[in-house]
Protein backbone atom coordinates (compact mmCIF):
# COMPACT_ATOMS: atom_id res chain seq x y z
CA UNK A 1 0.00 0.00 0.00
CA UNK A 2 2.79 2.48 0.87
CA UNK A 3 5.80 2.52 -1.08
CA UNK A 4 9.17 3.68 -0.42
CA UNK A 5 9.22 6.66 -0.85
CA UNK A 6 5.95 7.03 1.27
CA UNK A 7 7.62 6.06 4.50
CA UNK A 8 11.41 8.20 3.86
CA UNK A 9 8.63 11.09 3.12
CA UNK A 10 7.00 9.86 7.09
CA UNK A 11 10.25 9.40 8.33
CA UNK A 12 10.86 13.08 7.44
CA UNK A 13 8.07 14.35 9.02
CA UNK A 14 8.55 12.25 12.26
CA UNK A 15 11.72 14.30 12.12
CA UNK A 16 9.92 17.45 12.64
CA UNK A 17 7.11 16.23 15.00
CA UNK A 18 9.91 15.13 17.58
CA UNK A 19 10.45 18.77 17.84
CA UNK A 20 7.18 19.43 18.97
CA UNK A 21 5.45 19.54 22.14
CA UNK A 22 3.40 16.28 23.07
CA UNK A 23 -0.53 15.83 23.98
CA UNK A 24 -1.25 15.82 27.29
CA UNK A 25 -4.67 15.97 28.76
CA UNK A 26 -4.52 20.13 29.33
CA UNK A 27 -5.22 21.94 32.57
CA UNK A 28 -8.63 24.25 32.30
CA UNK A 29 -7.14 27.17 30.97
CA UNK A 30 -5.72 25.52 28.52
CA UNK A 31 -8.52 23.55 26.76
CA UNK A 32 -11.00 26.84 27.24
CA UNK A 33 -8.58 28.39 25.02
CA UNK A 34 -8.08 25.41 22.64
CA UNK A 35 -11.55 25.12 22.60
CA UNK A 36 -12.13 28.65 21.71
CA UNK A 37 -9.61 28.65 18.50
CA UNK A 38 -11.33 25.17 17.16
CA UNK A 39 -14.51 26.82 17.36
CA UNK A 40 -13.02 29.87 15.71
CA UNK A 41 -11.57 27.78 12.95
CA UNK A 42 -14.73 26.38 11.90
CA UNK A 43 -16.15 29.67 10.63
CA UNK A 44 -12.86 29.49 8.42
CA UNK A 45 -12.95 28.60 4.81
CA UNK A 46 -12.17 25.35 4.23
CA UNK A 47 -11.58 23.68 0.99
CA UNK A 48 -14.80 20.95 0.57
CA UNK A 49 -15.68 19.20 -2.32
CA UNK A 50 -17.74 20.69 -4.70
CA UNK A 51 -21.75 20.48 -3.30
CA UNK A 52 -21.07 19.07 0.20
CA UNK A 53 -23.14 21.36 1.95
CA UNK A 54 -22.27 21.35 6.24
CA UNK A 55 -24.82 22.84 9.25
CA UNK A 56 -25.42 21.91 12.83
CA UNK A 57 -27.99 21.19 14.84
CA UNK A 58 -29.16 20.21 18.35
CA UNK A 59 -31.21 16.85 18.58
CA UNK A 60 -33.33 15.73 21.55
CA UNK A 61 -33.69 11.46 21.71
CA UNK A 62 -34.27 9.68 24.63
CA UNK A 63 -34.24 12.15 26.68
CA UNK A 64 -30.63 13.70 25.75
CA UNK A 65 -30.14 16.73 23.57
CA UNK A 66 -26.71 15.90 21.56
CA UNK A 67 -25.26 18.35 19.35
CA UNK A 68 -24.83 17.34 15.56
CA UNK A 69 -23.11 18.52 12.70
CA UNK A 70 -24.12 17.30 9.07
CA UNK A 71 -22.24 16.84 6.16
CA UNK A 72 -24.55 16.20 3.36
CA UNK A 73 -23.42 14.99 -0.84
CA UNK A 74 -24.87 16.71 -3.65
CA UNK A 75 -27.06 13.89 -3.99
CA UNK A 76 -29.49 11.70 -2.26
CA UNK A 77 -27.32 10.13 0.21
CA UNK A 78 -26.54 6.21 -0.29
CA UNK A 79 -26.07 5.92 3.15
CA UNK A 80 -25.38 7.82 7.09
CA UNK A 81 -21.78 7.73 8.12
CA UNK A 82 -21.50 8.23 12.06
CA UNK A 83 -18.54 9.89 13.39
CA UNK A 84 -17.28 10.62 16.85
CA UNK A 85 -13.93 12.67 17.18
CA UNK A 86 -10.77 12.99 18.70
CA UNK A 87 -8.92 14.49 21.82
CA UNK A 88 -9.20 12.50 24.47
CA UNK A 89 -12.18 12.55 25.90
CA UNK A 90 -10.96 15.93 27.46
CA UNK A 91 -11.31 18.68 24.15
CA UNK A 92 -12.41 18.94 20.57
CA UNK A 93 -15.22 19.65 18.51
CA UNK A 94 -17.09 18.06 15.48
CA UNK A 95 -16.07 20.24 13.26
CA UNK A 96 -12.23 19.06 13.43
CA UNK A 97 -13.57 16.26 10.87
CA UNK A 98 -15.04 18.48 8.27
CA UNK A 99 -11.71 18.16 6.03
CA UNK A 100 -11.96 14.10 6.43
CA UNK A 101 -15.88 13.83 6.53
CA UNK A 102 -16.93 16.17 3.78
CA UNK A 103 -14.58 14.00 1.63
CA UNK A 104 -16.18 11.09 2.84
CA UNK A 105 -19.37 12.62 2.17
CA UNK A 106 -18.72 13.62 -1.41
CA UNK A 107 -17.05 9.83 -2.54
CA UNK A 108 -19.07 8.11 -1.15
CA UNK A 109 -22.65 9.96 -1.31
CA UNK A 110 -23.38 9.62 2.61
CA UNK A 111 -24.71 12.01 4.60
CA UNK A 112 -21.49 12.62 7.86
CA UNK A 113 -22.90 13.05 11.24
CA UNK A 114 -20.17 14.00 13.69
CA UNK A 115 -21.17 13.86 17.12
CA UNK A 116 -20.34 17.10 19.49
CA UNK A 117 -20.29 14.86 22.71
CA UNK A 118 -19.89 16.18 26.34
CA UNK A 119 -16.28 16.37 27.24
CA UNK A 120 -14.20 15.59 30.64
CA UNK A 121 -14.35 16.84 33.17
CA UNK A 122 -17.95 18.36 32.52
CA UNK A 123 -19.41 14.74 32.75
CA UNK A 124 -18.37 11.61 33.55
CA UNK A 125 -16.96 9.03 30.85
CA UNK A 126 -19.97 6.80 31.32
CA UNK A 127 -22.17 9.48 30.65
CA UNK A 128 -20.12 10.22 27.70
CA UNK A 129 -20.28 7.29 26.46
CA UNK A 130 -24.32 7.04 27.21
CA UNK A 131 -24.53 10.12 25.56
CA UNK A 132 -22.96 8.57 22.21
CA UNK A 133 -24.73 5.89 21.98
CA UNK A 134 -27.85 7.94 22.18
CA UNK A 135 -26.40 9.74 19.32
CA UNK A 136 -25.82 6.70 17.44
CA UNK A 137 -29.52 5.36 18.03
CA UNK A 138 -30.70 8.85 17.00
CA UNK A 139 -29.49 7.90 13.22
CA UNK A 140 -30.82 4.28 13.46
CA UNK A 141 -34.32 5.57 13.88
CA UNK A 142 -34.87 9.66 12.94
CA UNK A 143 -31.42 10.16 11.08
CA UNK A 144 -32.02 7.23 8.51
CA UNK A 145 -35.61 8.15 8.01
CA UNK A 146 -34.62 12.09 7.46
CA UNK A 147 -31.56 10.80 5.09
CA UNK A 148 -33.36 8.09 3.22
CA UNK A 149 -30.22 5.90 4.37
CA UNK A 150 -30.72 2.20 3.84
CA UNK A 151 -27.46 1.47 5.81
CA UNK A 152 -25.38 2.96 8.40
CA UNK A 153 -21.36 3.26 9.51
CA UNK A 154 -19.73 3.92 12.43
CA UNK A 155 -16.36 5.72 13.06
CA UNK A 156 -14.04 7.69 14.97
CA UNK A 157 -10.29 8.85 15.91
CA UNK A 158 -8.69 8.24 18.99
CA UNK A 159 -11.21 8.60 21.61
CA UNK A 160 -13.38 8.74 19.32
CA UNK A 161 -12.66 5.24 18.28
CA UNK A 162 -13.44 3.66 22.05
CA UNK A 163 -16.78 5.90 21.45
CA UNK A 164 -17.60 4.67 18.58
CA UNK A 165 -17.07 1.22 19.54
CA UNK A 166 -18.67 1.56 22.79
CA UNK A 167 -21.95 2.80 21.18
CA UNK A 168 -22.03 0.15 18.60
CA UNK A 169 -21.80 -2.37 20.81
CA UNK A 170 -25.06 -0.68 23.12
CA UNK A 171 -26.63 -0.62 19.75
CA UNK A 172 -26.21 -4.38 19.75
CA UNK A 173 -27.37 -4.76 22.60
CA UNK A 174 -30.53 -2.66 22.21
CA UNK A 175 -31.44 -2.05 18.43
CA UNK A 176 -33.54 -4.87 16.95
CA UNK A 177 -32.25 -3.76 13.65
CA UNK A 178 -28.86 -3.92 14.29
CA UNK A 179 -28.13 -5.30 10.88
CA UNK A 180 -28.30 -2.10 9.13
CA UNK A 181 -25.05 -1.09 10.72
CA UNK A 182 -22.79 -2.15 7.79
CA UNK A 183 -19.06 -0.90 8.81
CA UNK A 184 -17.37 0.45 12.03
CA UNK A 185 -13.96 2.49 11.17
CA UNK A 186 -11.58 2.50 14.28
CA UNK A 187 -8.37 5.00 13.86
CA UNK A 188 -5.99 4.19 16.17
CA UNK A 189 -8.32 3.85 19.76
CA UNK A 190 -7.26 2.87 23.16
CA UNK A 191 -9.58 0.24 23.61
CA UNK A 192 -7.93 -0.94 27.30
CA UNK A 193 -8.46 2.02 29.49
CA UNK A 194 -6.10 0.01 32.27
CA UNK A 195 -3.18 0.28 29.46
CA UNK A 196 -2.04 -2.12 27.02
CA UNK A 197 1.37 -3.42 26.86
CA UNK A 198 2.21 -0.74 24.44
CA UNK A 199 1.09 1.87 26.06
CA UNK A 200 2.57 1.07 29.50
CA UNK A 201 5.77 0.88 28.05
CA UNK A 202 6.10 3.72 26.05
CA UNK A 203 8.59 6.17 26.89
CA UNK A 204 9.81 9.81 26.07
CA UNK A 205 10.77 9.25 22.20
CA UNK A 206 7.09 8.79 21.75
CA UNK A 207 5.52 10.97 19.30
CA UNK A 208 2.49 13.02 19.36
CA UNK A 209 1.46 11.32 22.54
CA UNK A 210 3.27 12.01 25.80
CA UNK A 211 4.34 8.04 26.23
CA UNK A 212 5.39 9.05 29.86
CA UNK A 213 2.30 10.09 31.05
CA UNK A 214 -0.57 8.28 28.92
CA UNK A 215 -1.37 5.30 31.49
CA UNK A 216 -1.41 8.00 34.15
CA UNK A 217 -3.83 10.11 31.76
CA UNK A 218 -5.86 6.95 30.86
CA UNK A 219 -6.82 6.06 34.61
CA UNK A 220 -7.51 9.68 35.08
CA UNK A 221 -10.56 9.27 33.36
CA UNK A 222 -12.06 7.11 35.62
CA UNK A 223 -10.51 8.15 39.31
CA UNK A 224 -10.61 5.78 42.01
CA UNK A 225 -11.08 2.86 40.23
CA UNK A 226 -9.09 -0.37 40.07
CA UNK A 227 -7.84 -2.21 37.52
CA UNK A 228 -10.11 -4.51 37.15
CA UNK A 229 -12.86 -2.07 37.03
CA UNK A 230 -11.01 -0.28 34.01
CA UNK A 231 -11.03 -3.40 31.89
CA UNK A 232 -14.56 -3.84 32.58
CA UNK A 233 -16.29 -4.19 28.67
CA UNK A 234 -18.53 -1.48 29.52
CA UNK A 235 -14.95 0.66 29.38
CA UNK A 236 -12.67 -1.33 27.93
CA UNK A 237 -14.07 -2.73 24.79
CA UNK A 238 -11.43 -4.85 23.83
CA UNK A 239 -12.62 -7.42 26.71
CA UNK A 240 -15.99 -6.88 25.61
CA UNK A 241 -18.29 -9.92 23.60
CA UNK A 242 -17.71 -8.62 19.87
CA UNK A 243 -19.59 -11.47 18.29
CA UNK A 244 -22.12 -10.16 15.95
CA UNK A 245 -20.16 -7.42 14.51
CA UNK A 246 -20.22 -5.59 11.38
CA UNK A 247 -17.38 -5.41 9.21
CA UNK A 248 -14.57 -3.57 10.81
CA UNK A 249 -11.65 -1.30 9.17
CA UNK A 250 -8.59 -1.18 11.97
CA UNK A 251 -5.93 1.67 11.53
CA UNK A 252 -2.74 2.41 13.62
CA UNK A 253 0.78 3.64 12.85
CA UNK A 254 3.29 0.78 14.03
CA UNK A 255 5.33 3.93 15.84
CA UNK A 256 1.69 4.58 17.89
CA UNK A 257 1.79 3.57 21.73
CA UNK A 258 -1.89 2.29 21.50
CA UNK A 259 -0.62 0.01 18.54
CA UNK A 260 -1.40 -3.13 20.82
CA UNK A 261 -4.75 -1.89 21.67
CA UNK A 262 -5.46 -1.88 17.96
CA UNK A 263 -3.69 -5.46 17.54
CA UNK A 264 -5.32 -6.85 20.59
CA UNK A 265 -8.95 -5.79 19.13
CA UNK A 266 -8.35 -7.26 15.70
CA UNK A 267 -7.26 -10.45 17.09
CA UNK A 268 -10.41 -10.68 19.90
CA UNK A 269 -12.65 -9.85 16.69
CA UNK A 270 -11.29 -12.33 14.55
CA UNK A 271 -11.07 -15.20 16.93
CA UNK A 272 -15.16 -14.28 18.16
CA UNK A 273 -15.72 -15.18 14.23
CA UNK A 274 -15.59 -11.31 12.83
CA UNK A 275 -14.41 -9.75 9.73
CA UNK A 276 -11.52 -7.26 10.80
CA UNK A 277 -9.34 -5.74 8.10
CA UNK A 278 -6.37 -3.87 9.29
CA UNK A 279 -4.00 -1.12 8.09
CA UNK A 280 -0.91 -1.18 9.94
CA UNK A 281 1.45 1.84 8.78
CA UNK A 282 4.91 2.03 8.94
CA UNK A 283 6.84 4.26 10.32
CA UNK A 284 3.60 6.31 11.32
CA UNK A 285 2.97 7.74 14.87
CA UNK A 286 -0.60 8.40 16.30
CA UNK A 287 -2.99 10.74 14.16
CA UNK A 288 -0.90 10.07 11.15
CA UNK A 289 -3.70 10.27 8.81
CA UNK A 290 -4.05 14.00 9.69
CA UNK A 291 -0.30 14.81 8.38
CA UNK A 292 0.50 16.86 5.17
CA UNK A 293 1.98 13.22 3.80
CA UNK A 294 1.24 11.00 1.03
CA UNK A 295 0.79 7.85 3.40
CA UNK A 296 -2.03 10.11 5.04
CA UNK A 297 -3.71 10.71 1.39
CA UNK A 298 -3.27 6.80 0.59
CA UNK A 299 -4.92 5.95 4.43
CA UNK A 300 -7.50 7.84 3.91
CA UNK A 301 -8.56 7.32 0.20
CA UNK A 302 -8.18 3.32 1.09
CA UNK A 303 -10.73 3.93 4.35
CA UNK A 304 -13.28 5.94 1.92
CA UNK A 305 -13.28 2.87 -0.19
CA UNK A 306 -13.70 -0.01 1.95
CA UNK A 307 -16.77 2.37 3.37
CA UNK A 308 -18.11 2.84 -0.26
CA UNK A 309 -17.79 -1.36 -0.57
CA UNK A 310 -19.84 -1.09 2.99
CA UNK A 311 -22.45 0.86 1.26
CA UNK A 312 -22.75 -1.63 -1.37
CA UNK A 313 -22.73 -4.75 0.44
CA UNK A 314 -26.33 -3.56 1.53
CA UNK A 315 -27.86 -5.07 -1.05
CA UNK A 316 -27.38 -8.19 0.45
CA UNK A 317 -28.79 -7.93 4.41
CA UNK A 318 -26.70 -8.85 6.59
CA UNK A 319 -27.74 -11.46 9.40
CA UNK A 320 -28.44 -10.32 12.55
CA UNK A 321 -26.21 -10.92 16.06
Amino acid sequence: MYSESDIAEAVRFNRRLARMSRFRAPPPITRAAIQSAIALSAGLSLKRPPGVRVSSRRVLHQGRHVDLRVLLPSGPPRGLHIDFHGGGWTIGRASMGDAINSRIAANCEVAVVSVDYPLLPQTSLSEMIETCAVAADWAFSAGVQEFRAPCVTLGGESAGAHLALCSALRLRERREDFHRLAGLVLFYGPFDLAGSPSARSAGPDTLVLDGPRLVSGLQRLTPGESEAARKHPSLSPLYADLGGLPPVMLVVGDRDPLLDDTLGLADAIRSQGGEADLILAPEAPHAFNRFPTRMADLTNARVRDWLSARYADTLVPRAGP
